[in-house]
């Protein structure tokens, strides 16, 4: 019994720190993010984006290249354009960087891709993706306002620009509200980038930096559930099974069981 004590006691000290964090985070709510799994357009942008950049550091070790034909693409484009780590189609996405030289270089091994969307969301993805800012003060020389202090540097900051935290007269940080309420640094560009662009009166556009990082947000919803799609068909169908066929059945069952009564 004593011992069934101590294994309960020692869990909830371990679990208390997950259960702080989750409690303190479970405010912070992010924009909206219109995922259409059913944009293979837009997907075979993603999956270009994501083998083009992300695999540099990261891995997705659940997901196969060939894979991507279910996408639409051909074993030749995958190839071509996609594969950069390996020569064989049906290998699994693996990082270009090893592990122990990612961890060397940035503090910490880079975590697998493949379930991200699941764990972290699509929003909470597409607000870190347009979350960078130069930060001198890092090692990599980036942070980030969803989530401070990140170990990753802007790996899209060619296609974004640049923006920089504005300071006070102290040279402290400059924080804010943004637009759901979470205080953030406030920011200032310094260059835009192949995606954005600044119109004369200084307003910068990042509609096309938005649309490029939903294609890279979508790829990652798919890959973490490459099926999502045809269950929901089969969803579907069931249901339409369910609703044409055992409903009207179950109707006329209990009719024949009732019509003494009424």
């Amino acid at each position: 019994m004593k011992k069934t004590l101590k294994k309960w006691v020692a869990a909830l000290v371990l679990a208390a720190p997950v259960s702080m964090a989750l409690a303190a985070g479970g405010n912070v709510s992010y924009e909206k993010v219109d995922i259409d799994l059913g944009n293979q357009i837009s997907l075979q942008n993603g999956a270009k984006i994501f083998t083009n950049y992300c695999l540099s550091c990261h891995s997705a070790t659940s997901m196969r290249f060939n894979r991507l034909q279910d996408l639409g693409l051909t074993e030749d484009e995958i190839k071509k354009n996609m594969m950069f780590t390996t020569d064989k189609v049906g290998d699994v996405m693996q990082a270009a960087m090893s592990p122990q030289d990612a961890k060397k270089w940035l503090g910490v091994a880079p975590p697998d891709l493949t379930l991200i969307a699941r764990s972290r969301g699509a929003d909470y993805l597409y607000a870190y993706m347009r979350g960078f800012y130069k930060d001198p003060t890092r090692p990599t020389g980036w942070n980030n306002t969803v989530l401070p202090n990140a170990a990753m540097p802007h790996p899209l900051w060619e296609q974004q620009g640049i923006k920089a935290v504005e300071l006070d007269d102290k040279g402290n940080p400059v924080m804010e509200q943004d637009a759901h309420g979470n205080t953030v640094p406030k920011l200032r560009w310094e260059a835009t980038g192949l995606h954005s662009r600044q119109l004369p009166n200084g307003k910068v556009i990042e509609k096309d930096y938005d649309d490029y990082v939903r294609d890279l947000v979508g790829f990652m919803v798919y890959m973490a559930e490459p099926a999502q799609m045809q269950r929901k068909q089969i969803g579907y169908v069931v249901m339409i099974f369910l609703l044409a066929v055992l409903l009207p059945l179950a109707y006329f069952l209990k009719k024949e069981y009732w019509k003494d009564v009424h």
